[in-house]
């Protein structure tokens, strides 16, 4: 019953939230449409509910740089001052509220993944397909703004397995502590391995 309150609550949030911060929108359209270029929003396949397959949406952070073989240069090259103050801030994703009023995500759940690794869950792993994706994940009631992988997900299921009016609540908190509170740590520079790549290297047994 729960998860039918929660979807019209994400709906109606996403909405008013939207309206609300408008203007903040489209100043930040505006600079990233000038400074970084053309297309405003980043689209990417990522896995939702059921591992059902969706478009997230997001500011674009980096430019189209390429190399002397017209190859795109790595992600750390391509990274602006602006790029890296809305990933810092996670003002980059906005847009996802666009998602979660479609229906692909919700406010709070696990951080939507490319379908790439899905191959590369464990079997309680995957217990995060059984709700939407969120814009605020679980993780967020750690305070832990360079979180590994294994502790990312482990959260993300446990999250799944126990989704709760409660549980949403204490996330809300801690994610408003989180701003009274914020560290002064440069998140917009933290690049990890892709998830593939970190499983694939390490070996790492899958149960």
């Amino acid at each position: 019953m729960y998860l039918y309150f929660k979807r019209f609550f994400d709906c109606i949030a996403a909405v008013c939230l939207f309206i609300v911060i408008s203007p903040l929108f489209a100043v930040l359209a505006i600079l990233v449409r000038t400074q970084l270029g053309s297309p405003i929003l980043f689209k990417q396949e990522r896995s939702g509910k059921g591992g059902r397959t969706f478009h997230i949406m997001k500011f674009r952070t980096m430019t189209n740089a390429t190399d002397e073989e017209g190859i795109l240069l790595p992600d750390e090259q391509r990274f602006t001052a602006l790029g890296r103050w809305l990933r810092s801030t996670s003002l980059d994703e906005i847009p996802e509220l666009f998602n979660i009023i479609r229906g692909d995500m919700a406010v709070i759940g696990p951080r939507p993944l490319p379908p790439l690794y899905n191959d590369y869950f464990s079997e309680y792993e995957t217990s995060r397909f059984k709700v939407r994706g969120g814009l605020i994940p679980p993780e967020s009631m750690y305070f832990d703004s360079f979180i590994t992988w294994n502790q990312q997900l482990k959260y993300e299921a446990d999250y799944a397995n126990n989704v709760s009016l409660t549980l949403d609540v204490k996330i809300l908190v801690s994610v408003f502590k989180t701003i009274f509170k914020r560290t002064e740590t440069d998140y917009g520079n933290y690049v990890r391995d892709a998830l593939n790549v970190e499983r694939a290297n390490s070996k790492t047994q899958i149960v």
